[in-house]
């Protein structure tokens, strides 16, 4: 199979509909919108930390491990591939790299982290690609073997190292943190004055600059680089097509199987990255069960964003975000948040005008008056909800964007070599 056919197969479908892509300047107005919204929440609420420099320094750290799960996500279901998987995969990134990382160095440690989610991922590509096994069923049971393998390790390597125990790792190296002087200590002034927006935009700008590990820019940069891969390149486009119409593919020419077992080892490999970042820069060491879910919290930021990069990151950020939140400030800040969402629905109400579907319109409006009742009526919210906002936030990012997804359409779905002959 030639590139160009395929790449003429492609312009066909999207000249027959789908959504109009934003450009910079539209994207670049919304977040000056969000800022400003969030910077109106702050002034209101006097939750100062909302936007601080702490604040979103936090999120960025707590964001990126389910940024790399959901990247791997998308890796494997753009090839045709549904990994449930990827929390085992972030588990055995986590002791491998861990394992790794307190005896030969932390970037030892990242790369021994990825072969082991890779190792995770290749199990999961002989199950579910090659012997065809249903790829719920291959990744629940990776994500259970997973953890028996971890506990069952853990009881003869770092029960038996200085400073370690059967739950937990001994002491890793940190990887090297960056903060630009002068423009970090000058932001963190500017965000400290409390402005409108003007504070709020530093406070973010100076989260980007302090203290960032070099493992983080590596991953941030993940996102643009996947993109690149798998939307403007040949090798992109026919792992892509696998994930499309497998059947159609292998009669251009494309090796199915083996741009299945790529997406989903890269897939792997990915999780098992976000799993060393956990270990080696976001605690300093392995704890067992120190995942807390963030692979499906991944796999759920994936979907939010469509299967696409840049609606992934968005995910993920906002994940992070809430994640930062109940960290840092707690009850204040979540209560915060809800006259935020109040906000957001009373927007989401003029919309729903707009498009004239009333029903949804009252919903949104009787939704928004709750919350700003709940909000004006309280001075904080119960510690129970402050631990569980990451997870009601996933639960409501998900059945919000349901309408409007899009999946690959041989996701998940079984497939045998000369299926089209």
């Amino acid at each position: 199979m030639t590139t160009s056919t395929l790449t003429r197969a492609g312009t066909a479908s999207k000249k027959g509909g789908g959504r109009r892509k934003l450009t910079l300047p539209v994207v670049l107005l919304i977040v000056a919108g969000g800022l400003a919204l969030f910077s109106l929440v702050r002034v209101i609420s006097g939750a100062d930390d909302l936007t601080s420099v702490g604040q979103v320094s936090g999120a960025l750290q707590l964001a990126v491990p389910i940024g790399l799960a959901g990247l791997g996500g998308l890796w494997a279901e753009r090839s045709g591939v549904v990994n449930i998987g990827l929390e085992g995969m972030m588990i055995l990134g986590t002791w491998f790299g861990a394992w790794a990382g307190y005896q030969w160095g932390p970037w030892t440690g990242v790369a021994v982290g990825i072969m082991g989610g890779a190792l995770g991922g290749l199990l999961h590509a002989v199950i579910t690609v090659t012997f065809n096994v249903n790829h719920i069923v291959s990744g629940v049971a990776i994500n259970i073997l997973a953890v028996g393998v971890t506990r069952y390790l853990s009881n003869f390597t770092f029960a038996e190292a200085p400073g370690g125990s059967s739950k937990q790792s001994p002491r890793i190296d940190q990887i090297t943190d960056i903060t630009i002087p002068g423009l970090s200590d000058w932001l963190a002034d500017l965000q400290a004055k409390h402005w409108f927006f003007v504070s709020d935009l530093a406070g973010v700008l100076g989260g980007l600059v302090t203290n960032l590990s070099l493992l983080t820019v590596v991953a941030v940069l993940l996102f643009p680089a996947t993109w690149w891969v798998l939307w403007r390149t040949g090798f992109g486009l026919r792992l892509r097509s696998c994930g499309e119409n497998p059947v159609a593919a292998e009669s251009l020419g494309v090796n199915v199987y083996k741009y299945k077992y790529i997406g989903v080892v890269v897939s792997g490999g990915l999780a098992g990255l976000a799993g060393a970042f956990l270990a080696i820069v976001s605690t300093g060491i392995y704890q067992e069960g120190q995942t807390g879910g963030r692979g499906y919290i991944g796999l759920a930021a994936m979907i939010f964003g469509n299967w696409m990069p840049g609606g992934l990151a968005m995910g993920a950020g906002l994940f992070g975000f809430t994640d930062s939140l109940k960290l840092r400030g707690g009850a204040e800040n979540v209560h915060a948040m809800l006259l935020l969402l109040a906000i957001l629905l009373l927007l989401a109400t003029a919309w729903q005008l707009y498009k004239k579907k009333y029903w949804q319109a009252a919903i949104c409006l009787g939704a928004s008056g709750g919350l700003f009742a709940w909000y004006g009526l309280t001075s904080e919210v119960p510690s129970q909800f402050v631990d569980a906002a990451p997870y009601v936030t996933t639960l409501l990012v998900l059945a919000l964007s349901a309408q409007r997804l899009r999946m690959p359409k041989a996701d998940g779905m079984p497939y045998k070599k000369g299926q089209g002959k």
